[in-house]
């Protein structure tokens, strides 16, 4: 099928939900999928298109679901199949599209396929993992590291081999060379479109296949060698980003258009992700879409980042669609990572227009309507296992995935009955949606004034993007369809910035934060930390 530009998912806004921490329907503390049911009207009301789900299926949770152990079943924690199929069903009575989590580059060591895989050398699944003899003296096939602690090589004394993990040992890696692994996948996949998902998330793909040679990963350039991480000391050139895997996409891809408008999307993070990004949704034969850490890794909102990072994907030919996340479960959350000099509710609200004035689709992570902050976890309540390998050096993950605040006077905020897994901040209570839904001022009533806005622009949905000449400290950008244009205009410095805004026209419809609303037409004055929007029709 090829992508027409006018697909439900382009430029769609799409709202993810980490389900241990979304919602627990039966008080054991830990979110569920009946508990996201509850509060689909909810997601709905916020105006975006569709959900994505983190992963729900039957896991160790020795990485909280990104360890699979059964692709086709859900965890007990979680809830079970026909939980998941109500909660479709409901969705889509909301015109909710459903997304949903596959991670393909790996499972956990508790699947049945790496438990037949390492029983011997000569079954059936033999080869649907990487194994390697050890060296000489005993030591790991080469010097490939994990991304969450030391060597990316375990020991395993049945098959008297290593095997590779590109993350904990309990995550053995993949063999997607292989035919027959390639052929399972895409029955999971199969399994999922025919339940009716509306599309997938493909987690961490791009380190989805090996070096075959089993090469030495070379050093990392500055700064990275300085690293107190030892993945960080080497350039990933063997373990990620293999010239193969578009090959497989393809086929992925081809699987997908026989169910319609499936929207596909990779996440591909790590050094230069654009090349690979590009080459996974290249000429309307592999995914949809690719996203990466451009912005959740991005430690300054400049106008010089917000550019370099639009410019370097605006559209080119056989170019795919790009997606734009400013905050998820793997990052700390937004509110606390940028200008922090600025008012909390204003700096959200900012976040919030520049986010929905950019080219590509919207992922919204939960929480981030509201202007959650970065939760402190003491460590003797961290469950990232990536925090307490690395600890102090870095702040973890959970700071980022801590239970959602419904109700600020109900125990636990209105997340569960009982203790939660992880702690819930005070200070996230005065942030809680009963409270914001009653103040027209409240970031979540900006931000579903802002989703609305979008959705009501095709410009600002699907258009495409124009710099406009200027100064170099402000961040000025066109965004046009057909004959409606978009004018999006941000000062993200600490001064005031006067510039000449290219029509002075009163705009159709516009948005504000931080410029003096009577000006009415296109503000020359952009305040410190302020943005504007405006809708235009027909300007040719």
């Amino acid at each position: 099928m090829t992508d027409t530009g006018n697909e439900w998912w382009r430029g769609a806004v799409i709202y993810q939900i980490y389900p241990r921490s979304f919602q627990d329907s039966n008080d054991d503390g830990v979110g569920d999928l009946k508990g996201i049911t509850l509060r689909l009207e909810y997601i709905a009301d916020l105006g975006v298109d569709g959900i994505w789900i983190s992963p729900f299926f039957t896991s160790p949770m020795k990485d909280f679901g990104y360890d699979v152990a059964d692709y086709r079943d859900v965890d007990p924690v979680f809830g079970t199949l026909g939980d998941f199929d109500a909660l479709l069903e409901r969705a889509h009575r909301l015109n909710l599209k459903v997304i949903i989590d596959q991670v393909y580059s790996h499972t956990s060591d508790r699947h049945p396929w790496f438990e037949q895989s390492r029983g011997s050398r000569d079954n059936g699944k033999s080869d649907w993992y990487v194994w390697a003899d050890p060296k000489p003296d005993g030591s790991p096939p080469n010097n490939w590291q994990s991304v969450f602690v030391g060597p990316g090589w375990t020991w395993d004394a049945r098959r008297e081999q290593y095997y590779h993990h590109n993350f904990l040992p309990e995550q053995p890696a993949l063999n997607l060379h292989n035919p027959a692994v390639q052929k399972a996948l895409l029955d999971v996949a199969r399994f999922w479109l025919n339940r009716g998902v509306d599309g997938f998330r493909l987690d961490a793909i791009n380190h989805g296949m090996h070096d075959q040679a089993l090469r030495d990963n070379p050093r990392a350039r500055p700064p990275f060698f300085a690293s107190s991480r030892p993945y960080l000391m080497q350039e990933p050139k063997h373990t990620m980003n293999h010239p193969d895997m578009p090959a497989l996409l393809e086929r992925f891809r081809g699987l997908t258009d026989t169910f319609g408008e499936v929207f596909t999307v990779a996440e591909v993070g790590s050094g230069d992700p654009l090349p690979t990004q590009k080459a996974y949704t290249a000429d309307s034969k592999r995914l949809n879409s690719a996203y990466g850490f451009e912005f959740l890794g991005m430690r300054e909102l400049s106008a010089d980042n917000v550019r370099n990072v639009l410019a370097r994907w605006n559209g080119g030919p056989g170019e795919g669609w790009p997606c734009w996340a400013f905050s998820n479960h793997d990052a700390p959350r937004v509110a606390s990572r940028w200008h922090q000099r600025l008012d909390p509710s204003h700096r959200a609200k900012l976040f919030a227009l520049l986010q929905i004035s950019l080219r590509g689709n919207t992922l919204i992570y939960q929480g981030e309507e509201l202007g959650l902050t970065q939760a402190h976890i003491p460590f003797d309540r961290i469950q990232d296992p990536e925090a307490k390998n690395n600890w102090p050096q870095t702040l973890g993950r959970d700071g980022a995935r801590t239970p959602m605040p419904w109700c600020q006077n109900e125990v636990c905020a209105g997340f569960s009955g009982s203790e939660p897994w992880l702690p819930l901040p005070a200070e996230h209570r005065a942030l809680a949606v009963d409270v914001q839904s009653r103040d027209p001022e409240s970031v979540l009533s900006f931000f579903r004034a802002a989703i609305g806005f979008r959705g009501s622009s095709d410009a600002l949905r699907r258009g495409d993007l124009r710099f406009l000449d200027g100064r170099e400290d402000m961040l000025a950008f066109e965004r046009r369809s057909g004959g409606e244009s978009a004018l999006c205009a941000f000062n993200l410095t600490d001064r005031e910035i006067r510039w000449n805004p290219p029509n002075a026209a009163l705009a159709d419809r516009q948005m504000r934060v931080g410029c003096d609303p009577a000006d009415g037409a296109c503000p020359d004055l952009l305040p410190p930390g302020s943005g504007y929007v405006g809708v235009f029709g027909d300007r040719s």
